[in-house]
């Protein structure tokens, strides 16, 4: 592996054989990357299948090209890799995270409330057809009730007529049009607030992916050039050469007096502003999982709801209505002659009895009904949403051994160069400690 990297890492090859080694490992990384690449682009940006395999074809082979060919740009890619630990890989998971709430979480939430708009249009449907039966009923009762009156009176005095009018709808197709109607609008609505939301997150999602992309590959590009160009950038670490160069001139007491201000690369201590900038990033990791997770809890609200909303309206039971009417018809027989004669009571002549009852369900719900079955929130996409967020957590702690690895490659690509930083770190240490 060390050989293996000397070949990578050398500017120019010595011989065939090392040109071939680059050859081959310049097209495995570039086989891999591509392949990464072209499943970033169709599954997590929502590309065409046609455009990602081009894409990524074209992008595998200009790799190759550049890592070849290109010394600097072989030191500018490796870095790339320890740099996704950083604040740029943080960004490349949020918009990540945010492309999975997208295709995944919100069509789920619009689904379920499509659900609940079902529910409230099958009761509207059931309960307009219970108030016009209703309606009906109320026209028999008035027309038994009329022909009632009219067969207990006289003829003399007789009414012209004895029945009550009513102005019924006997066509309900107006009101299920007006019902269907007002459905259709809002699920149009509610389609075109999905299409364009969806729409809108997944250009700004392109766009963002593409600028943290670019980014990434800038940063990287910006601490190669400072490495190269500014002998204090990012120039306090004891590496293996500034031991060796103060065994070499008996100047090791200079390493363990500034100690407490130089750490070693390879080990796990923390500088102060280290964990204070850890501390940071971790707090803006978690205000982002809590709006993450105001999404996912609204999805489980919002399946609640549809889900209770289903059951209850498969539940309700038909309202009674019973309509009594009562009606009695009866003369006295000259009551004041019987109230002369001595107080007699006078006798009642029965005409007429009515007395019935009507009864009548309201329905408010029917299995006819088209309901669609609320969906459950999808366990695999909140395990995956929290495991990005697991690798979120991980590369806030990680930020810092990434930075020392991004030295460590600058430092294999360009060896005599870190030797002149050694050097110039090794003289400031000595002026400061002859002050």
């Amino acid at each position: 592996m060390a050989d293996l990297w000397w070949i990578y890492s050398k500017p120019v090859p010595a011989d065939g054989r090392e040109l071939w080694t680059l050859f081959l490992q310049c097209s495995c990384i570039t086989m891999v990357i591509g392949g990464l690449f072209y499943n970033w682009m169709f599954a997590s940006l929502e590309y065409s299948w046609h455009l990602s395999v081009a894409m990524a074809i074209s992008f595998s082979l200009l790799l190759l090209l550049i890592l070849l060919l290109v010394h600097p740009a072989r030191c500018v890619f490796s870095m790339i890799m320890p740099t996704l630990g950083t604040k740029q890989g943080r960004k490349l998971l949020f918009s990540t995270c945010i492309m999975i709430a997208v295709v995944n979480i919100t069509p789920n939430i619009i689904s379920n409330i499509k659900t609940i708009l079902q529910v409230i249009k099958c009761t509207c449907k059931n309960s307009s057809d219970s108030l016009l039966n209703s309606t009906a009923l109320l026209e028999k009762v008035s027309w038994e009730f009329g022909d009632a009156v009219q067969e207990t009176v006289h003829s003399l005095y007789k009414p012209m007529n004895g029945h009550f009018r009513f102005s019924l709808l006997q066509n309900s197709s107006l009101i299920y049009q007006k019902i269907h109607l007002a459905s259709e609008k809002i699920n149009r609505e509610f389609l075109s607030v999905e299409v364009l939301v969806k729409d809108s997150i997944r250009v700004a999602n392109r766009l963002a992916a593409g600028f943290f992309m670019l980014y990434l590959c800038f940063e990287s590009t910006w601490y190669l050039k400072n490495y190269l160009t500014n002998l204090r950038f990012d120039n306090f670490y004891i590496t293996k050469k500034l031991e060796r160069l103060a065994m070499d001139r008996k100047a090791a007491h200079l390493l363990v007096g500034s100690s407490q201000k130089l750490i070693r690369p390879t080990g796990l201590k923390l500088s102060w502003e280290e964990v204070v900038l850890c501390l940071v990033q971790a707090m803006l990791v978690t205000v982002a999982l809590m709006l993450m997770l105001v999404v996912v809890a609204m999805d489980h609200f919002v399946f609640s709801v549809a889900d209770t909303a289903v059951r209850r309206a498969a539940q309700f039971s038909a309202v009674p209505v019973a309509l009594n009417i009562k009606y009695k018809v009866g003369i006295r027989i000259a009551p004041f002659l019987f109230k002369f004669l001595g107080g007699i009571p006078s006798k009642e002549l029965l005409l007429g009895d009515f007395n019935r009852t009507y009864h009548h369900h309201l329905i408010f719900s029917s299995a006819h009904c088209r309901i669609s079955t609320p969906t459950p929130p999808n366990p695999s996409v909140l395990l995956a949403v929290g495991l990005l967020f697991c690798i979120l957590y991980a590369t806030v702690f990680l930020e810092t051994y990434a930075r020392r690895l991004c030295r460590k490659i600058a430092a294999s690509f360009f060896q005599s160069w870190e030797e002149e930083r050694v050097l110039y770190l090794y003289r400031k240490l000595s002026r400061r400690h002859r002050k």
